[in-house]
């Protein structure tokens, strides 16, 4: 509707719009004398400025011209309400025709698919594109219209983290190009059929593993389009053992199978001379395993773009494993009671501890101990595509003070003094062996590298521990990252014995050379044996080769002075165990062994102590204490009976039923000091699984599980935990009393 204004200026026409009104005043007469030209048909705003102003640079607007209106958001004041000219312009759903989009993606992600099976990823349980870096993956893209290589432009995106960024590598474009190289982020078109185009895409080795997001973005002289994220087509990236360029590159195909593949392994228990074991369900490609691992990794807060480098990766692995910093996956607990939770001895496999922690978004599984802790780093390694493996370290030292020995206090009677001996030597202690280059390390020092989740002594402030070479922890050069001292002392510390002088100071008495770092053992590739591999970590015991290690290593601990010229020794004390040891509920039977090599006699003041011990090698409670005079003839050999009761240590037993005996003595003639100690436990009786008829594919069956209980007594609340991989989940079966011989079947 038209508004009747006034000029604020009169008709002095002075500015730059001399015709702007506030529409309050009357037309002025020059106004009214030029009705038409004020109605000129398909006129606009500005043109009829131009008119006023500057009649002789006007042109009168055609009918048919078609003329473009910025639109301004004022309306014109020629124009009512409601009514407006009608021009011809291309709509939305027109650009869209014109523009090259996508209409899906094929990421050809089945199971048993060439890209699942190619990868090596075929075996997880999962719906997601499953793929390893370094290595070619095929993808179907549909177009909207058939795509033209000469006028039409494609790439992809992929970005993972919260915040991807190109710099980081969070953030990565993929060119499609005419050839494929090797070690970059490239695609190439390898097959079209109509609107359908195949693409070849190349990764990168040093790729960031973890979860992508997926876009397409195409381009034409039309414009640009990008597709919109569907979770569907992320993509799940993991270390890759099969590539030459990856750091994780496993040669052997047997041992890729065994380190990368192997879902079920053996994780070794006990003492050295009566080793243990049990199965351990890996599960690594179980449903939703792959998911948990990654979430432990997002748990750390260590972002994406440290997800690179296997060095990093399995050091916050070994971080999150355990609770103590920061809400890691399992709950350590050595005190034996588990009310709370789950006794550490009754887990059988990683998979209910992973999925657990996961669904319960990072709170810690209640409770475990190393070989739980070792056992779910072997799961995560090899789920995320690096080579891992269990490993069983016998008479384990563990040094609290970075000295490189085991050091063990004694009063003026040689007796142990317990609230100062703070080192202590674990009868078994578990952790994991991860494969591996070291560019950051010198030449020669990669390969197997030592990784310990077990939450003992902080690295950098945080508990974790390695990874720690094998050939520097072999060589005592400790001074190499990560953590290579503490490796050291577990494996081959020698044991210093300080005696209290009436001064309150300690002299060191005795050297134990060999009592550290034995039967170091893990599964052996392809079979079910042990594999002893002691010799990865430490040269033969006594040579001179392994004197020159642990010199070299202790001139970087905290007590370099305890090494100084052996002196002669010419008796010597041994304890030896028959057969595979003593049984619960029955007597532990030992042999003594001392030898004088010297052609004079010699008088023995022998000290001996059993004590009950966590498997740690903390010591629990003292069981009984003797001393014994020995006399020895020239050249003699004797051979003494050494006997615990039953009845003597069943009240006191705990976990592992572990028990130590501790000897010490001094030779009267030539002061010379004798010490040893040796470790034994009370094995508990085998369980047997019988199969109940035929076993028939797809078919339920019977299995008998039988045991002999070894105990004078009734056995209450017998509790069995079983899982069978692909069978049946983990469950327990409560089976209440029991007589001695127990025979039950599921």
């Amino acid at each position: 509707m038209p508004v009747e204004t006034r000029s604020i200026r009169d008709n002095s026409a002075v500015g730059r719009f001399p015709s702007v009104t506030l529409g309050f005043g009357e037309d002025t007469e020059e106004e009214k004398e030029q009705p038409e030209e004020n109605n000129v048909q398909g006129e606009n705003a500005c043109q009829r400025w131009l008119r006023k102003v500057c009649p002789c640079c006007y042109t009168k607007p055609n009918e048919d011209e078609v003329t473009d209106t910025l639109v301004t958001g004022v309306d014109e004041p020629d124009k009512e309400e409601g009514i407006n000219d009608e021009k011809p312009a291309t709509g939305d759903n027109e650009l869209d025709e014109l523009l090259l989009k996508v209409q899906s993606i094929d990421l050809m992600k089945s199971i048993s698919g060439e890209n699942r099976i190619e990868h090596h990823t075929d075996l997880y349980l999962s719906d997601n594109l499953i793929i390893r870096r370094g290595q070619t993956f095929q993808m179907w893209i549909t177009l909207s219209r058939p795509f033209d290589r000469s006028t039409d432009k494609l790439h992809l995106e992929l970005k993972t983290g919260p915040l991807p960024t190109l710099a980081k590598g969070t953030h990565v474009i993929i060119p499609v190009v005419e050839d494929l190289d090797d070690g970059r982020w490239e695609a190439a078109v390898v097959r079209q059929d109509d609107k359908r185009i195949k693409l070849s895409v190349n990764s990168s080795p040093t790729a960031l593993i973890g979860r992508y997001q997926l876009k397409v973005e195409t381009s034409c002289t039309n414009g640009e389009a990008i597709s919109t994220h569907d979770p569907v087509n992320d993509i799940i990236m993991l270390f890759n053992p099969w590539c030459e360029d990856d750091t994780v590159f496993m040669d052997s195909e047997e041992e890729r199978h065994e380190y990368v593949l192997n879902d079920v392994g053996l994780i070794y228990y006990g003492t050295e001379n009566q080793i243990g074991l049990r199965t351990w369900n890996y599960g690594q490609f179980d449903d939703g395993i792959l998911a948990a691992c990654l979430f432990v990794l997002e748990k750390s807060g260590v972002p994406p773009s440290g997800w690179g480098d296997p060095v990093n990766v399995v050091r916050i692995v070994s971080a999150m494993i355990n609770s103590p910093d920061d809400g890691g996956v399992v709950e350590g607990n050595w005190s034996g009671n588990y009310s709370n939770g789950t006794s550490p001895t009754m887990w059988s496999g990683s998979v209910e501890i992973l999925k657990e922690y996961h669904e319960n978004k990072g709170i810690p599984v209640k409770y475990g101990q190393c070989w739980v802790f070792a056992g779910t780093f072997t799961t995560v390694l090899r789920c995320l595509g690096i080579p891992g493996r269990t490993v069983t370290n016998y008479n384990s030292a563990h040094d609290t003070d970075i000295s490189l020995t085991s050091d063990i206090y004694l009063d003026e009677n040689l007796d142990p003094i317990e609230e100062l001996n703070v080192d202590s030597i674990w009868n078994f202690h578990v952790w994991n062996d991860c494969w591996m280059a070291r560019p950051d390390l010198p030449p020669g020092y990669g390969g197997w590298q030592a990784v310990d989740a077990t939450p003992q002594e902080t690295s950098q402030g945080t508990f974790r521990c390695g990874p720690a070479s094998l050939t520097a922890v072999r060589n005592g050069q400790v001074y190499l990252k990560h953590d290579c001292p503490f490796v050291f002392a577990e494996v081959n510390s020698d044991k210093i014995y300080w005696q209290r002088n009436t001064d309150g100071t300690f002299s060191q008495i005795y050297s134990e050379k060999k009592a550290v770092g034995h039967k170091i053992s893990t599964k052996a590739v392809g079979s079910d044996k042990r594999s002893d591999i002691t010799h990865l970590y430490k040269h033969p015991e006594g040579t001179e080769a392994e004197r020159i290690a642990v010199e070299t290593a202790c001139r970087y601990g905290s007590k370099a002075e305890a090494y100084s010229s052996p002196t002669a020794e010419d008796v010597s004390i041994e304890v030896t165990m028959e057969g595979e040891g003593p049984e619960m509920g029955h007597d532990a039977d030992l042999t003594l062994t001392l030898r004088n090599s010297s052609s004079e006699n010699r008088t023995v003041i022998l000290h001996s102590q059993v004590s009950v011990m966590y498997y740690t090698g903390v010591h629990k409670a003292t069981i009984r204490k003797d001393v014994t005079d020995v006399d020895l003839l020239p050249n003699e050999v004797k051979i003494l009976e050494w006997s615990l009761t039953y009845e003597d240590c069943k009240d006191k037993l705990i976990d592992q039923a572990a028990l130590m005996l501790t000897l010490s003595g001094r030779v009267k003639e030539t002061q010379q000091v004798l010490a040893t100690q040796f470790s034994f436990r009370l094995r508990t009786p085998n369980l047997f699984l019988t199969p109940v008829g035929k076993a028939v594919v797809g078919q339920r069956m019977a299995v008998k599980i039988s045991f002999t209980n070894p105990l004078p007594l009734v056995l209450k609340a017998v509790i069995f935990h079983v899982e069978g991989l692909g069978l049946l989940t983990a469950r327990k079966i409560n089976f209440g009393y029991r007589q001695p011989c127990l025979c039950v079947s599921h």
